[in-house]
């Protein structure tokens, strides 16, 4: 392929998708004084799912400015998240400033479209050009064999139809599930164990507790451990609530998603309890997470963050807290290859491994939920662990004090319980036509 220029006028960057991982990406690349374009196919606000954030997004929202916006919205306060065992007990509510008295200890339930919308503003204040309602149709690429080519910029579809080209030194993908460049680099990896998915709906004057527990995220399980329903409280008094379980049970031959989120509440006397009072505000949504990752993270001139790059599970709320973290870090290694002329794979993906680590250990945490890991029981066996193991529901997985807790808790698996896989074990299985995919009711969203 014949070598292209970069025009004088060119962004250094070019940035796909406005979600968190892009904004937060082309926030701190703008900071650092780079030339930053960021294109988002749709138009904020839009309605996003994963609306409960983890207590360590409040370092990267400190580096981009947002915490001032954050306490002064209407979102509501979290301090803590509880889990139900199946005959609706409740463990003892792990306090976030109990393990760590400091202001990262307080976090929020936002909604989505907000918030994303809040994100994606930040980045333009802070000097990224941002283009709404215009699509990335393809990454362009120098080199014969595009395995090992080099991402040189993008070709995009504005909102009168036209299509041009746009040059950059570095293409960040960050357009979500749909992963332009992890569907035609064949990237993708399915998880083998994590095949969940999740039918949910929003309800108005459902219950809450009181005080620092109002805004508690609740993780209440189902019988037999078939699954769980997540509860968070949000504003207006909107209540999301949700429930998750295997793709098969949740989903074959139950086409109707209001028939089984009914049938499945009635499993679950402490969801259905908290919105006897209440009324529906919505339909009822789906989705079929898929849980994935990619077999890299970059290549030459190019880098994935967010869920461009992986998705795991929605139970521990990791969602965006993983966004903004891998979109720091990126734009971390892209301001300092810029500045040495090196956009190679290695610079730009040269925080893979340590994000991959956390990663792991979230999803080991996930495996053993639905492998029945009780925390509330672990904690009770081994008190000395409830510090290490709140750190993971916090978000803090990249540090290797959390590992401590992994033996003791191996020794609580029930005799002769096969290890779990590794995330890559699927590596081999040929699912190129295999989608995440979501359903979505007409009418009200919040």
């Amino acid at each position: 392929m014949p070598q292209r220029k970069q025009t004088a006028d060119a962004p250094d960057v070019v940035v796909i998708g406005g979600g968190p991982a892009g904004s937060t990406a082309a926030t701190l690349i703008a900071q650092a004084g780079y030339r930053v374009e960021l294109y988002e196919r749709e138009r904020f606000p839009r309605f996003r799912i994963g609306e409960s954030l983890m207590p360590e997004t409040y370092w990267t929202f400190q580096r981009l400015g947002m915490l001032p916006k954050l306490y002064k919205s209407h979102f509501v306060k979290k301090y803590s998240v509880q889990f139900f065992s199946p005959n609706g007990k409740g463990s003892t509510p792990f306090y976030f400033w109990d393990n760590k008295p400091h202001d990262c200890s307080q976090t929020w339930q936002v909604v989505r479209s907000e918030f994303d919308k809040m994100m994606l503003d930040n980045a333009r204040e802070h000097g990224a050009v941002v283009h709404e309602g215009v699509r990335v149709m393809d990454v362009l690429f120098d080199g014969a064999v595009l395995e090992k080519a080099r991402a040189v910029g993008v070709k995009i579809k504005t909102a009168n139809g036209s299509l041009r080209e746009v040059r950059s030194k570095v293409v960040v993908d960050a357009s979500g599930q749909n992963g332009l460049l992890m569907n035609r680099l064949r990237l993708r990896v399915w998880d083998p164990v994590l095949n969940k998915g999740a039918i949910w709906t929003y309800w108005k004057g459902a219950y809450r507790d009181t005080g620092r527990d109002e805004g508690a995220t609740l993780v209440l399980q189902t019988p037999k451990e078939r699954g769980w329903f997540w509860y968070i409280p949000l504003p207006e008094d909107v209540v999301g609530v949700g429930v998750v379980a295997p793709f098969d049970y949740l989903f074959k031959g139950r086409p109707k998603y209001a028939q089984t989120y009914e049938e499945e509440m009635e499993t679950c006397p402490a969801a259905k309890e908290r919105v006897s009072r209440a009324k529906r505000v919505t339909g009822y949504f789906a989705t079929k997470d898929f849980s994935y990752r990619s077999k890299k993270v970059s290549g030459d001139g190019w880098v994935l963050v967010g869920d461009a790059f992986g998705f795991l599970d929605p139970l521990y709320s990791s969602g965006v807290l993983l966004a903004l973290k891998s979109g720091e870090l990126a734009a971390d290694a892209i301001v300092e290859g810029l500045r040495t002329g090196d956009t190679s794979a290695a610079q730009l993906g040269k925080w893979g491994p340590e994000f991959s680590r956390g990663m792991d250990r979230m999803r080991r945490l996930l495996c053993e939920y639905y492998s029945g890991f009780n925390i509330g029981n672990f904690v009770r066996k081994f008190p000395h662990l409830q510090s290490p193991i709140t750190d993971l529901l916090v978000g803090h997985l990249f540090s290797d004090h959390v590992d401590q807790i992994w033996e003791p808790m191996e020794s609580m698996r029930h005799s002769g319980e096969p290890p779990i896989p590794p995330w890559d074990a699927n590596l081999a299985a040929d699912e190129a036509g295999r989608m995440p995919s979501a359903t979505l009711p007409r009418g009200w969203k919040p």
